[in-house]
């Protein structure tokens, strides 16, 4: 599409940021970047900071909402529309009421299914054969704003996190250059109840690192899935005696022992689950390279079987 003449503030800090703001900058004109700063201890990339100067995009920084609020104080901008993608701050009523169009936030979620922290994780985690993406506008409650517009993204059984993320900001990418200019034009109304999706009021929350911890009362099923959802983090570990694991890749077979218990399947690695046993493909010992669950036995077997 041909970029728009008329500009937007986006609001946006985590990694999926960064990335919906490279595609963004392709079709909009964006005034300015509202992020969180470096934090003092960190010496790593910070993204979207780094896309934004590299791109000459102002940049602004908010740590908190009363930063935030501060910010938009003192900072007139020209724009009537901001986009939220991946903020991580509170956004009060003061600022929405900033721009006369609103803020419109990408949400990675068919709302209200999984408002909050973390939907992408949690469609994985439910098994659910499809999600997708919302364009809402912000509102001061938690992701119960009406929706400009959704669009649908089926998940494939193997799925993992950082996989459906990917084909989440495409489709928020395709959302955004379709409906922003609608609304530029006023050819958006105030938008519909998220009632409209047919789907129902759920939540997502932050994971913490304990998430990563397996538990083998779990059915495998779930394990499996926990397994997709935390590749990036938490992880899934647990200990094979004194060593430590971390499983990456796995799959349920219809078979049953004592919960916990350990055998070999088809030449891999295997433990009993709650329900059903999970089949070891892939997982890294500690201190050493990802490897098959083969590879894993030619040099461990003994200790995975007898610890």
């Amino acid at each position: 599409m041909k970029k728009t003449s008329e500009p937007v503030v986006f609001f946006g800090s985590g990694p999926v940021a960064a990335k919906s703001l490279r595609l963004l900058a392709q079709d909009f004109v964006i005034e300015a970047v509202v992020t969180k700063p470096r934090a003092a201890h960190h010496k790593g990339d910070v993204p979207v900071i780094s896309l934004a100067e590299k791109l000459g995009l102002p940049l602004l920084t908010a740590e908190n909402k009363e930063q935030l609020d501060e910010l938009f104080g003192t900072k007139p901008f020209k724009s009537r529309l901001g986009v939220l993608i991946d903020f991580g701050i509170i956004v009060s009523q003061q600022v929405i009421d900033y721009f006369p169009l609103g803020i419109i936030n990408s949400h990675f979620s068919v709302l209200p299914e999984w408002r909050g922290a973390d939907p992408i994780t949690f469609s994985i985690l439910s098994g659910q054969k499809v999600t997708g993406v919302s364009l809402m506008f912000l509102v001061a409650a938690m992701d119960e704003g009406a929706l400009l517009a959704y669009g649908e993204q089926p998940l494939k059984a193997d799925i993992t996190t950082p996989e459906l993320t990917g084909q989440l900001i495409i489709l928020s990418h395709e959302l955004l250059t379709s409906e922003l200019p609608r609304l530029m034009a006023g050819k958006a109304d105030g938008g519909m109840p998220q009632s409209v999706t047919g789907r129902q009021v759920s939540y997502s929350r932050k994971l913490t690192k304990n998430d990563g911890l397996i538990d083998w009362k779990k059915p495998a099923v779930q394990i499996e899935r926990e397994i997709r959802a935390f590749i990036e983090w938490p992880k899934s570990k647990t200990n094979f005696g004194d060593l430590a694991i971390t499983l990456t890749k796995g799959h349920v077979v219809d078979q049953s022992g004592p919960v916990g218990s350990r055998t070999i399947i088809g030449k891999l690695p295997a433990v009993h689950c709650g329900a059903k046993t999970l089949v070891i493909e892939r997982l890294k010992p500690a201190g050493k390279q990802e490897m098959t669950g083969e590879a894993f036995l030619a040099g461990y077997k003994k200790q995975f079987l007898e610890t």
